[in-house]
């Protein structure tokens, strides 16, 4: 079963593969309604399964929209819909959906959910986010990095501030598209040792450099994102401001990376808080093309799953 649910666990060429096809079908079409069918119907007659446990706006939209685009029809199930884990087990309801579908994508919080979903499934299972990675996301942002500046291969990431499951995509991701990543952020707040050394096992560098100044010397782009993700609860807001106040992406940090660096963000952003607003919207920014480039991204990602 061709299923996508990190990046570290599919392979360097289907990975590249899916990229161009993002691109290719990103190409196709310009110019055109953005509610025009594709040309190629490749998921005519199919119909795809959308969960969420999480909420979502970026993900919700892209998946929906991609999958009408090349012809398909979307299920959209929520947490409360589905009460997973709940009265019937993962893998049960594993087991019914694909008696009804041809694809489910779920978004949730343990990685253990998407795991056993996968497990007992008998069609693909693609990862639309969990607490540990995104790797949708990152699939976009390298498709927009190679828009803008051509291969990322050998070229300097710098991520800023919490080493948090869209970090962990972007190390994974260091390791298989071959570039080099530096983290810089509070040692609490660190990406996970096993990320690092995977980076680091494809023979790229994968390091930690504490100064936020130094750590973007050089940087070809420049990452960051919310300091408080959606599931922290509210007593951490306070403590994780005092933490990353000095790793915000800001003029004065823009100023040590190249001076064609990139910023990116995946969306949502607490403007003035990681990031400033001069820098979100300054000419160096990327992150709308960022966002659009999900809807692309995760179609070319549906079709490799279903072999189409």
């Amino acid at each position: 079963m061709t299923h996508f649910l990190d990046i570290h666990k599919t392979s360097p060429e289907d990975l590249r593969g899916m990229i161009d096809a993002a691109r290719a079908m990103k190409d196709a079409r310009n110019g055109r309604p953005r509610g025009a069918l594709d040309d190629e119907q490749p998921l005519a007659g199919r119909m795809v399964a959308l969960i969420f446990e999480k909420p979502s706006t970026r993900t919700r939209v892209s998946f929906d929209v991609g999958v009408r685009q090349m012809g398909g029809q979307t299920m959209v199930l929520s947490g409360s819909d589905m009460q997973l884990g709940h009265g019937e087990t993962i893998a049960d309801t594993a087991r019914v959906l694909s008696r009804y579908v041809d694809l489910i994508m779920i978004r949730t919080f343990e990685e253990e959910t998407l795991l056993e979903m996968a497990e007992y499934a008998s069609v693909p299972v693609i990862n639309g986010l969990t607490n540990r990675t995104h790797p949708c996301q990152i699939m976009a942002d390298i498709l927009t990095y190679e828009e803008h500046r051509g291969p990322i291969a050998g070229k300097k990431v710098v991520w800023s501030g919490d080493g948090n499951n869209v970090c962990a995509s972007f190390l994974h991701a260091a390791g298989q598209f071959g570039f080099d990543m530096t983290f810089t952020g509070p040692k609490p707040l660190d990406p996970e040792a096993e990320w690092m050394d995977f980076a680091r096992s494809k023979g790229v560098k994968a390091e930690i450099e504490r100064d936020p100044f130094k750590a973007v010397e050089g940087a070809d782009l420049v990452v960051t994102d919310t300091w408080v993700s959606m599931h922290d609860p509210e007593s951490a807001k306070e403590r994780r401001h005092n933490q990353l106040r000095g790793y915000q992406v800001n003029k004065d940090l823009m100023a040590h990376a190249k001076p064609d660096a990139l910023f990116m963000h995946c969306l949502p952003a607490h403007r003035n808080d990681e990031v400033t607003s001069e820098i979100m919207d300054g000419p160096n920014s990327v992150i709308f093309d960022e966002a659009e480039n999900r809807l692309h991204a995760q179609k070319a990602v549906m079709r490799w799953c279903l072999g189409v």
